[in-house]
């Protein structure tokens, strides 16, 4: 297995009992960082779920998730998680230092609440009190994690088409229109 260090770095911008603000000045490592977080300096308690997510699918498949690329389709290590999840092959994602000793139904597990702390929309991620819980217990049933936020790549061709549009992208929506 790779070591992994990370720096979740937002100790010193949370203050007293405050549990959600927002910052113009941005820290921390960018594919460690949730994505309202990096894109729109909004932060809550959920910020550290999203990087322990990152985290637990970096260690259990040993790929670094900055720099992933897999296809045009995929440009991050948590697309490459997702993908393999839904197509029921999440199984692939495991590192090959790890597979003669792992127990499968554990690996999965940790992909399933890797996932769970990755997925788009903030309110949807588990708290790190809930993360630990369900690490924890084998018996607990998880919920079914929903589509994580950095998982489509815009293939080149499709960016310089001449012809007009719409594309989807983690449900935001927008017309590309070009000039003669």
């Amino acid at each position: 297995m790779n070591p992994k260090i990370s720096d979740f770095g937002l100790a010193r911008i949370f203050g007293g009992k405050q549990t959600e603000a927002t910052t113009t000045r941005v820290v921390g490592t960018y594919g460690y960082m949730s994505p309202e977080y990096a894109l729109d300096g909004f932060f809550s308690v959920k910020f550290d779920a999203f990087s322990f997510g990152v985290v637990v699918l970096e260690v259990i498949s040993g790929k670094k998730n900055t720099g992933f690329y897999q296809s045009e389709h995929v440009s991050s290590l948590l697309g490459y998680a997702w993908k393999l999840w839904t197509e029921g092959k999440a199984l692939d994602l495991m590192d090959q230092t790890i597979r003669e000793t792992c127990n499968a139904d554990k690996f999965l597990r940790c992909v399933n609440v890797g996932l769970l702390c990755v997925q788009e929309d903030p309110s949807d991620r588990p708290t790190m009190s809930n993360v630990v819980f369900m690490l924890g217990s084998e018996t607990a049933t998880l919920p079914t994690p929903k589509q994580p936020a950095y998982v489509v790549r815009r293939s080149l061709s499709s960016a310089t088409s001449s012809a007009t549009k719409p594309e989807s992208l983690n449900e935001l929506t927008s017309t590309i229109d070009e000039g003669r």
